[in-house]
C-alpha cells in the first residue's frame, strides 16, 4: 500500500474518531436538560435532588473541565429507575443502590417491593414482642442495664419490648463491655430527640390524608434519616482521626 493510500486511511480514521467524539458529546445532557426529560414523570425532581443522588452514589455523571455535570443516556435511565423505585416502592436509597449495583454487575436481583419468601418472616420479627426476661436472655444483658437504659430513655417503659428495643439493648451490652454505660449516653438520646424535630420539619408540608403525599413523606423521611446517620458517622470518624493526629 502506498504512502498516499495510508495517509488517506489515517485521515479517514481520524475523521471518524472525531465524528464519534462529537456524537458522544452531543448525547451528553446538562443537569437542566435531564430535569426536562424527567420532570413530567417525576414532578418533584429538582437539581438538588439529582445532586443528592450523585452524592449517595446512585448516579455518576461525567464532569467537564469546568466541573459541570454531563449525563449520558445510561445515567438518565438509571435516574429514572432510581426515582421510580423510590416513588413506587417507598424504598430507602441504600436499598435502591444495592439493587441497581447488582443490575450493573449483571445479576438479576429480585425487584425490591415484591414479596420475598423471607419478607413475611422479617415482618413477623419486626412485630415480635419480648418480655423483659426474654430480652435479657436473648441479648445477654443484666437487669440493671435494662433498668438504666429505661431510666435514660434508651428503652421504652413497659413490660413488652419490640425488635428495635432488642437491637438497642444488644448495642448497649457491647458498649458496656467498653466501659460506656447508659448514663453516658444521655447526650446521644437528646441529640436523637432533636433530630426527630428536623425530620418532622422536612415533611411538615405533606398532607397526611393524601396517599401520594404520605408516600412522598416516607421517601423524604428515609432520605433525611439516612443523611443524618451518615453525617454523624462521618463527623465521629473525623473526630477520631483528629485524636490520632
Amino acid at each position: 500500500m502506498g504512502q498516499a493510500a495510508r495517509r488517506h486511511i489515517d485521515h479517514s480514521a481520524a475523521a471518524q474518531a472525531a465524528s464519534e467524539s462529537v456524537d458522544d458529546a452531543q448525547k451528553l445532557l446538562s443537569i437542566g436538560q435531564v430535569l426536562t426529560r424527567l420532570v413530567s414523570e417525576f414532578p418533584d425532581v429538582t437539581p438538588s435532588k439529582l445532586r443528592f443522588l450523585e452524592e449517595r452514589g446512585l448516579v455518576s455523571p461525567q464532569r467537564t473541565e469546568s466541573g459541570y455535570r454531563k449525563f449520558g443516556p445510561a445515567d438518565v435511565d438509571r435516574l429514572r429507575l432510581v426515582l421510580s423505585l423510590q416513588r413506587d416502592h417507598y424504598l430507602p436509597l441504600k436499598v435502591i443502590r444495592q439493587y441497581v449495583d447488582e443490575i450493573d454487575a449483571g445479576e438479576s436481583p429480585m425487584l425490591p417491593g415484591i414479596a420475598h419468601p423471607l419478607s413475611a418472616l422479617d415482618h413477623q420479627a419486626d412485630q415480635q414482642a419480648y418480655s423483659r426476661a426474654e430480652l435479657i436472655e436473648i441479648t445477654h444483658a443484666d437487669a440493671q442495664l435494662v433498668r438504666d437504659a429505661v431510666s435514660v430513655g434508651l428503652l421504652p417503659t413497659g413490660s413488652r419490648f419490640d425488635q428495635k428495643a432488642r437491637e438497642v439493648l444488644t448495642l448497649l451490652v457491647s458498649l458496656k463491655e467498653r466501659g460506656i454505660e447508659p448514663r453516658h449516653l444521655r447526650g446521644v438520646k437528646a441529640s436523637t430527640d432533636r433530630e426527630i424535630g428536623l425530620v418532622e420539619g422536612a415533611i411538615s408540608g405533606f398532607r397526611r390524608d393524601v396517599p401520594e403525599a404520605r408516600a412522598q413523606a416516607a421517601n423524604v423521611t428515609a432520605e433525611v434519616v439516612e443523611a443524618l446517620v451518615d453525617l454523624k458517622r462521618t463527623l465521629l470518624e473525623r473526630a477520631v482521626q483528629q485524636l490520632d493526629s
